[in-house]
């Protein structure tokens, strides 16, 4: 776990986004995953997600709260969480102001459908080059498709780790592109669920928000989130 969490983007969201916008202006190529306890917790048993994370081209930062507790814990300073619907809105905010280019792969086609309308109302100098929901049948063949149309941003909201995977197994294969895996992002950009409120935001307490909307979510949480904390702890005893 402490390799990975080493691996972390370690300043703010300022200086983050400043790199971001950076890599789309000068073209340059790029993976980002965004890391919570439960990518890491996954990791432990998929080994092809795991692969993925030790692949020194692969750029990490702090999606959860979790993982900025637990590198403060090991002795990692990580400044804060860098969630990925906002990673999502600022490349929307930076594609619109350099009129760059953006497929989106995932979600149902309603929420594509809803999203499409939200970026051609609200970031009207983005070049939308397509869009596949993430129930069609054949996700690779679909993915190679988007090969040839060459485009800056590929957003995936398929969860994790089918979108990593997904990524990663052609991200070889294009010339240029930031590639962001960004779960149920698609949901909120598209105005069909909201994010939490700013209270929540601003308090790290997203993951309380979602679990006292959906209560079902809690066996996750401890799943992942608890058990994460106590591995780092036990992991931290044992150095």
């Amino acid at each position: 776990m402490k390799t990975y969490i080493e691996k972390l983007y370690k300043n703010d969201k300022k200086s983050y986004f400043e790199i971001l916008k950076k890599d789309l202006r000068n073209k340059n190529k790029k993976f980002i995953v965004t890391v919570n306890p439960e990518t890491l917790m996954i990791a432990e048993k998929d080994l092809e997600l795991k692969e993925i994370l030790e692949d020194d081209n692969v750029s990490f930062v702090p999606d959860g709260i979790g993982v900025v507790k637990a590198a403060k814990m090991i002795g990692v300073d990580v400044k804060e969480r860098i969630p990925g619907i906002e990673i999502a809105e600022k490349l929307f905010e930076f594609a619109n102001e350099s009129k760059k280019s953006l497929y989106l792969f995932g979600a149902k086609q309603e929420v594509l459908n809803n999203l499409k309308e939200k970026i051609e109302k609200n970031y009207p100098n983005i070049k939308l080059f397509g869009m596949t929901n993430g129930y069609v049948e054949n996700k690779e063949e679909e993915f190679q498709k988007i090969i040839k149309k060459e485009p800056d941003i590929v957003l995936v909201a398929l969860g994790i780790p089918a979108q990593e995977k997904l990524i990663y197994k052609y991200f070889k294969d294009f010339k240029k592109g930031i590639f962001v895996g960004v779960g149920g992002s698609f949901d909120v950009l598209s105005g069909t669920k909201k994010r939490a409120p700013q209270i929540f935001i601003k308090t790290n307490t997203e993951w309380l928000y979602r679990i006292l909307k959906e209560p079902k979510r809690i066996k996750r949480f401890w799943d992942n989130n608890v058990k994460f904390i106590f591995k780092i702890r036990k992991e931290k005893q044992n150095d």
